[in-house]
C-alpha cells in the first residue's frame, strides 16, 4: 500500500487526482492540506483534512506528497517535501523555470527519493489512439502531425488585465501537448514559436503555435481560447495516408459533470467520436475506416507511480523530458513583450 497526502484542496486535487487515486486499491489517501477551511469541494469520508503542514511532515505513514497548488508554490513545496524525506508528485507545469526543475531532480536523486511531474494527458484516449495508428506503420513514414487543443472561452483572457507567465496559455495548456510530443517523438532538432496576446500588449498570453522539426517530419501544436469550432484534436499525415481524430478525450468532459471513473463507461468514446483512417495499402488499394478509440485513463499515472516507488520500476515521465518541457515553455514566453 502506498500512503499519500495532497497539498492543496482545489480543482486540481479534487477533479484530476482524487477520482483516480481513490479507486486504486494499492493507494491510500490519508491527508489533504489546505491553509484555509474554505474549499467548495465535498470532503472525502475517511480522509484527514488539515491546515497544519506538520501533520503531513511528521506522519511517518505518508510516503508520497502530491503538490496541487498554483505554479508559484510548486518549487517551494516540492523542495520542502524532499527535505522531510517524502516522495513527491508535482502538478503541471512542474516548476516556473528549468533551473528549478534541475535542482529538484538532483536533490531527489541525492536523497534517493522519487519526484515526478503529473502528466496525465499521456493517457488521453485521442493521444493513445493517434499513437497506436502511428506505431502500426499503416501510414508509412510519418511526415507531419497537427495537434490542436482548442477552447472557446473568451471570458478567461478578457477577465485577465495583466501579463503573467504562470497564467499564460502556453504554461497552463501547452505543457500538455509539449509533453505528448516529447514522449512520442523525443527532443526535436529545432522549434519555431508563435506565442501571442490576441487582446494586445500587456494582456494575457492566450494563443500559441509551435512547430517541432525532426529529420523528416514536422509536429505542430496549436491552441487558442477563441476557437468557436474546434480544429481536429489530431491529424497525422504519412507517406501512405492520413488519420484524423476530431474529438478530444472525454475524461475531462465527464469529470466536469461529476461522472466519475467508477462508472464503466467513464471517458469512453462512442462510435461518432472515433477517428478516421484513410490510406493506400501495399497493393495500391484505397481504404477508409473508423479506428476504435483507445481507452483513456488518468489513473495509469498513479499505477506507474506505485510501481516506481514500491517496485523500483522506471518512471513514466522521465526527468529529462520534464526539464526539456520547461525549457520549451521558457523559450516560448520569450516571444512575449510584456
Amino acid at each position: 500500500m502506498l500512503t499519500i497526502a495532497y497539498i492543496g484542496n482545489g480543482k486540481s486535487t479534487n477533479r484530476y487526482h482524487l477520482p483516480f487515486s481513490l479507486k486504486n486499491e494499492k493507494i491510500r489517501v490519508k491527508t489533504i492540506y489546505s491553509p484555509r477551511n474554505n474549499s467548495v469541494w465535498e470532503k472525502v469520508p475517511g480522509v484527514n483534512y488539515v491546515n497544519d503542514l506538520d501533520k503531513i511532515w511528521n506522519d511517518e505513514e505518508i510516503q508520497l506528497v502530491s503538490i496541487c497548488t498554483p505554479l508559484a508554490n510548486h518549487y517551494e513545496y516540492a523542495k520542502l517535501a524532499l527535505d522531510k524525506g517524502k516522495h513527491v508528485l508535482v502538478e503541471k507545469p512542474f516548476t516556473q523555470t528549468s533551473d528549478q526543475a534541475k535542482e529538484l531532480f538532483a536533490y531527489a536523486k541525492e536523497k534517493n527519493l522519487f519526484i515526478q511531474c503529473y502528466q496525465n494527458r499521456r493517457f488521453d484516449s485521442d493521444f493513445l489512439t493517434a499513437q497506436k495508428v502511428i506505431n502500426s506503420g499503416v501510414l508509412g513514414d510519418i511526415l507531419e502531425v497537427e495537434m490542436h487543443y482548442d477552447y472557446f472561452r473568451p471570458e478567461i483572457p478578457m477577465s485577465v488585465k495583466g501579463f503573467s507567465k504562470e497564467f499564460s496559455y502556453l504554461y497552463g495548456h501547452g505543457c500538455h501537448t509539449i509533453d505528448q510530443v516529447l514522449s512520442l517523438f523525443g527532443n526535436p532538432n529545432r522549434i519555431t514559436y508563435d506565442v501571442r496576446q490576441l487582446l494586445g500588449k500587456g494582456r494575457m498570453s492566450d494563443y500559441f503555435d509551435l512547430d517541432f522539426f525532426y529529420d523528416f517530419k514536422k509536429v505542430s501544436i496549436k491552441s487558442s481560447y477563441f476557437r468557436l469550432k474546434e480544429r481536429p484534436s489530431f491529424v497525422v499525415y504519412g507517406k501512405k495516408g492520413v488519420f484524423v481524430k476530431q474529438k478530444k478525450d472525454r475524461q475531462e468532459e465527464h469529470l466536469k459533470l461529476f461522472y466519475m471513473p467508477t462508472n464503466k463507461d467513464f471517458g469512453i468514446d462512442l462510435p461518432e467520436h472515433y477517428g478516421v483512417l484513410t490510406y493506400v495499402d501495399d497493393d495500391g488499394k484505397y481504404h477508409e475506416e473508423q479506428v476504435i478509440s483507445e481507452v483513456g485513463d488518468y489513473g495509469r499515472i498513479y499505477d506507474g507511480i506505485y510501481e516506481s516507488i514500491i517496485n523500483g520500476k522506471e518512471k513514466i515521465v522521465k526527468d529529462e523530458e520534464t526539464i526539456r518541457q520547461i525549457e520549451i515553455l521558457e523559450e516560448g514566453m520569450m516571444q512575449i513583450k510584456e
